[in-house]
């Protein structure tokens, strides 16, 4: 076991590696489609509402928890309160199940960087062409090795040379070419073939502009659980990364001030890609054209407004899937860095060996993801109602399941077994005093667990009036 435990340099490290692991795949192909489907200002102003809350309160509990015990995940709950060494079980499997179907998506990210930056972009618009690609037997395997080994890679230099070094060169690179686009996207404008022009800045009226067209409270209940859900997956909570980023941290650090910093970083990422990519959908789609999320929107739809745009098409769908990797990127660094710190306190291993095991779990798990769109394909009935493979699958348990049981655990710990001033006292410690407090006591005994279990029975088919 090491002596002495990694620390960031800094606090500026710390914040942008948790921003890091915020901002990813979620931020990008979730967030502009609920913002565009759910009424866009209405769901925005709900989004916010909720990250300077419900997303304060969380982020701030499980970094509280890591600084607090200098532990990860897997061993930290015992720490504050024994007997609950299951939640830390729990915790750590999230990320153990995410990591695999993460960097095989990762791979198809940069298959589709290699088709843009080589000039065949209008290749990619083709309708099978996804389909086509990812049904292959050989081409996806390869593309997922490729990120892995540089994941992997980040995560043997550890916490200063590795994690904190890169997270200072990719967020700033990362935060320019989302403005950058999202400039772009809002200039641009489309004559279709029924002679309808269409602008980015109307667009941005869809995005931005609140409508309550035929809003009924039913349908106000919905916004709200969908941006609930948004926030909760977006801000890397119940998973791990913010307790082992937390178990990083100075303690003379401002804890306070660094979780603001996070919210804003990731807030405002989301509120870009919205930017970013809605205008530019509706310009050369429409409105029908948003309806996309996942990697229909990223793999089919976006591509196809690239190749609409001509030559500059390539350009932007190169800067554009550059930026997706290096969200990608910072992201599955920080769910690698969760489960390899866990075993290194959990079992006493080397960083090296801790990476290892880890390491061939993730590989060959990402090898079968990539397997279950052919020689392992199967169509499973999901408790949502949609049809999925074994990457839906792992989604599925990981996010729908285990992370709402580990919010709500951690919130029921924290509100009501080790108390509020748990988390209080080591906000505080420093001198300098817990902003929304009394929000935070309210929330983490009450609020959060109610809406967590509404959220959770949504996600398993139990409840189904929302």
């Amino acid at each position: 076991m090491e002596k002495k435990r990694n620390s960031f340099g800094g606090s500026l490290g710390f914040v942008l590696a948790a921003a890091g692991s915020a901002v990813g795949l979620g931020n990008i192909w979730r967030f502009p489609y609920l913002a565009a489907k759910d009424g866009g200002g209405l769901f925005i102003v709900i989004y916010i509402i909720l990250a300077l809350t419900f997303g304060f309160t969380l982020l701030s509990t499980e970094v509280a928890i890591g600084r607090r015990t200098k532990q990860s995940p897997l061993t930290a709950y015992s720490k504050i309160k024994k007997g609950w060494n299951f939640l830390g079980v729990f915790s750590c499997l999230v990320p153990m199940l995410i990591m695999p179907y993460y960097s095989a998506i990762g791979g198809w990210l940069l298959k589709y960087f290699t088709v843009f930056v080589t000039g065949q972009g209008t290749a990619a618009a083709n309708d099978n062409y996804f389909t086509s690609f990812i049904t292959s037997t050989t081409e996806p395997i390869v593309f997922h090795v490729i990120f892995f080994a540089a994941v992997a890679f980040i995560i043997y230099r550890g916490v200063n040379k590795g994690i904190e070094s890169l997270s200072k060169v990719l967020m700033p690179a990362l935060l320019v070419m989302v403005i950058g686009i999202a400039i772009f996207s809002v200039t641009i404008k489309h004559t279709d073939a029924s002679g309808a022009t269409r602008t980015g800045l109307q667009g941005l009226k869809v995005l931005f502009i609140p409508s309550f067209k035929g809003l009924t409270v039913k349908g106000f209940f919905t916004v709200l659980m969908d941006a609930m859900g948004q926030l909760f997956f977006s801000i890397s909570v119940a998973m791990g990364i913010m307790i082992t980023y937390g178990s990083y941290v100075a303690d003379d650090a401002n804890l306070d001030k660094s979780v603001r910093q996070i919210e804003f970083f990731d807030t405002a990422v989301a509120l870009l890609a919205g930017v970013m990519i809605v205008p530019a959908v509706f310009v050369f789609m429409g409105k029908e054209g948003m309806e996309a999320s996942g990697p229909s929107l990223m793999f089919v739809s976006l591509p196809k407004v690239f190749a609409q745009m001509g030559f500059v098409g390539n350009i932007v769908g190169t800067v554009f899937f550059m930026m997706v990797i290096f969200a990608a990127l910072t992201s599955a660094i920080s769910i690698l860095e969760a489960v390899v710190s866990s075993f290194m306190d959990a079992f006493g291993w080397s960083r090296n060996k801790a990476l290892l095991i880890e390491g061939l779990i993730a590989l060959f798990g990402g090898i079968i993801v990539c397997l279950g769109y052919n020689k392992f394909y199967f169509e499973l009935k999901l408790p949502t109602g949609s049809t999925g493979q074994i990457l839906d699958v792992l989604d599925y348990i990981s996010n729908s399941a285990l992370m709402p049981i580990v919010a709500i655990s951690t919130c029921i710990l924290i509100g009501w077994f080790a108390g509020p001033q748990t988390v209080i006292d080591e906000v505080q410690k420093t001198g300098i005093k817990m902003s929304r407090k009394l929000m935070f006591v309210v929330i983490i005994k009450f609020l959060a667990p109610v809406l967590l279990l509404v959220l959770f029975l949504k996600s398993i088919g139990v409840l189904t009036i929302i």
